[in-house]
């Protein structure tokens, strides 16, 4: 098992309360889950992602902690959360890197893989919606 080592995980789903497609606005949300598998606790600090809607248009976002957390995560041990974006077009795709620095000052980046944002996939009554995470 490696030392510095993170697993993210994303559930994306389509809000049709929040789009407004004759306007080219659709609104998703994404739950992701980080988890640490390494063997040293280490520090979300920051995240990076890029956007990209389907005429090609990309949108880079960078900031600080993730939904104004900044969370010490213990190997095992992981954090959850959700947050949304918006398109001009009815499908697109989100990746990026968290930025981490470890309880022993080794600083290190985990990539988050392309997933798709997809307004034809809606959330089911169970709140399964078939998403698709691409590797």
């Amino acid at each position: 098992m490696p030392k510095y080592q993170f697993s993210c995980h994303v559930l994306p789903h389509y809000l049709p309360e929040q789009s407004a497609p004759d306007d080219e606005v659709y609104g998703f949300a994404y739950t992701v889950t980080i988890t640490n598998t390494g063997k040293v606790a280490a520090q979300l600090i920051s995240r990076h992602w890029i956007i990209s809607d389907a005429r090609g248009h990309s949108e880079e976002v960078k900031g600080l902690g993730v939904v104004g957390h900044q969370p010490l995560l213990k190997p095992g041990e992981s954090f959850q959360y959700s947050s949304g974006s918006r398109l001009r077009t009815p499908t697109g795709t989100m990746h990026g890197s968290y930025f981490f620095v470890a309880e022993d000052g080794e600083r290190f980046e985990t990539a988050v893989p392309v997933f798709v944002l997809d307004a034809g996939q809606v959330a089911g009554p169970d709140g399964a919606d078939g998403s698709r995470v691409l590797h």
